[in-house]
């Protein structure tokens, strides 16, 4: 990075340029996490949503929330000017940077949307501007790979003309509980006026405070590392859930059992998809592997999480064999498909697994999902949903994903989409443990689950 730190200091009073509205904040992307902090620090201050998605922002000026993460009321509500002309950026000093960062087929890190951010924010930075990135990395893209992109665009020069931070996004897609305002949220800068202003300016959302890294490579690891705990947590789980399965043990059980320790750690098994969990470790794991270390704990528990999907196609299989249901002319239904509850995010959702590998059978599942972006869908995979309607006379549900309208459903309900057949030949297979496994199979079903 080639930046003189704090040479030029930047004028003192930007904070209270924002908080008097004399200058503006930028957001740019605008998804599940851009999007409620644009809306967040618009009732405190001047705010400018970029997005390069027409469509979208089309949406939000109609007052449509697409990730429903705050909801159409909040959109119509809020004073963000909502654009995807790259030129008003100029219009803001203080930037945040808060698009994805997906992985490549190959599991390498896929930078391009974060460079690329780069470059349409560097062609219109101003002088005395902070720019701020909450995507996550591995620690060193914000300083080596973002600022000489900003700099090559901007013909400023970082530590002179303009300043850096980082700021990992914590926000929880679906999750109405743990948002931008209840999360500490850490922070880092370049140096400390940068780190002192970027705190304040948080802070005048975050109720729950902010934190102070002392780099912004401590904060970019930081961020990192709290999915891979995670992600290795439940691979643990799903590892367990596999040696039970084999011992005729409800890992349910077992768990619940365990729980009753005040120090046992409260993970389920269950399939790991989204743009976190499931793709935050191969970020960190790179840029081991960059540094000459293979990682033999964090790429162990990646294998375990990504092949659960086949692992529960496969007991898909098994258990309708146990049924006497022909495979080749199975009807199976997959309820939920986006990769959580509640959310109607489709990419990198690992539901996708299962279907492809039921495909593997010559199944061809009927998928519903009450809450998934329909469109989304069909674009990152082809698919098309079945409706309610068409779920009917099938052999075997999946209840994929936990959705509220899917946990609705009763014993009475799910028996309607099965055929007319013995309880003893349909076949349940329940991911993330929404039924009564005792209730069903009293019942009779062919019940099973991770």
């Amino acid at each position: 990075m080639s930046s003189v730190t704090g040479t030029v200091p930047l004028i003192p009073s930007l904070y209270e340029d924002i908080v008097d509205r004399r200058e503006k904040i930028s957001l740019i992307g605008l998804g599940y996490v851009g999007m409620p902090i644009a809306v967040s620090f618009s009732r405190k201050a001047e705010v400018i949503g970029f997005d390069i998605n027409q469509e979208k922002i089309a949406l939000y000026r109609q007052g449509i929330d697409p990730t429903r993460e705050v909801g159409d009321e909040a959109i119509k509500a809020c004073s963000v000017d909502f654009t995807s002309d790259e030129a008003r950026l100029r219009e803001a000093r203080f930037h945040i940077v808060a698009v994805p960062t997906p992985v490549n087929p190959d599991h390498t890190p896929d930078l391009s949307p974060v460079l690329g951010a780069s470059a349409i924010l560097g062609r219109n930075l101003v002088p005395g501007s902070i720019v701020v990135y909450e995507s996550t990395v591995y620690p060193g893209v914000t300083e080596d790979l973002c600022v000489p992109i900003l700099e090559r665009e901007s013909g400023l020069q970082c530590g002179r003309d303009f300043k850096i931070g980082y700021s990992p996004e914590r926000i929880n897609p679906g999750d109405k509980v743990h948002r931008l305002e209840t999360i500490v949220k850490v922070v880092a800068g370049m140096d400390q006026e940068t780190l002192d202003t970027i705190a304040q300016v948080y802070e005048l959302v975050v109720e729950a405070g902010v934190f102070r890294a002392e780099s912004i490579k401590v904060a970019e690891a930081a961020k990192v590392i709290e999915n891979s705990q995670r992600d290795i947590n439940i691979a643990f789980m799903n590892e367990l859930s596999i040696i039970f399965n084999k011992m005729g043990i409800d890992t349910r059980a077992v768990l619940d059992a365990a729980a009753t320790k005040w120090n046992f750690l409260p993970f389920t098994p269950g399939i790991v998809g989204g743009h976190c969990i499931g793709v935050d470790p191969y970020y960190l794991t790179y840029k081991a592997e960059q540094l000459g270390y293979h990682s033999q704990i964090i790429l162990s528990g990646r294998r375990i999480n990504d092949d659960m999907g086949r692992y529960v196609a496969e007991n898909t299989i098994k258990n309708l064999v146990r049924a006497d249901v022909p495979i080749k002319k199975a009807r199976v239904a997959i309820l939920g498909f986006t990769f959580k509850e509640n959310c109607p995010d489709t990419r990198n959702t690992r539901v996708i697994d299962i279907l492809r590998e039921l495909n593997e059978y010559g199944i061809v599942p009927l998928v519903f999902d009450p809450v998934a972006d329909a469109d989304e869908a069909f674009h990152e995979y082809g698919l098309r949903f079945n409706g309610v309607d068409d779920i009917k006379d099938v052999d075997a549900l999946v209840l994929a994903v936990a959705h509220d309208e899917l946990r609705e459903l009763t014993r009475e309900g799910l028996d309607g989409f099965f055929k007319d057949v013995p309880n003893q030949c349909k076949v349940v297979i329940d991911v993330k443990g929404l039924l009564n496994r005792k209730e069903y199979e009293a019942a009779g079903y062919q019940y099973w689950r991770l």
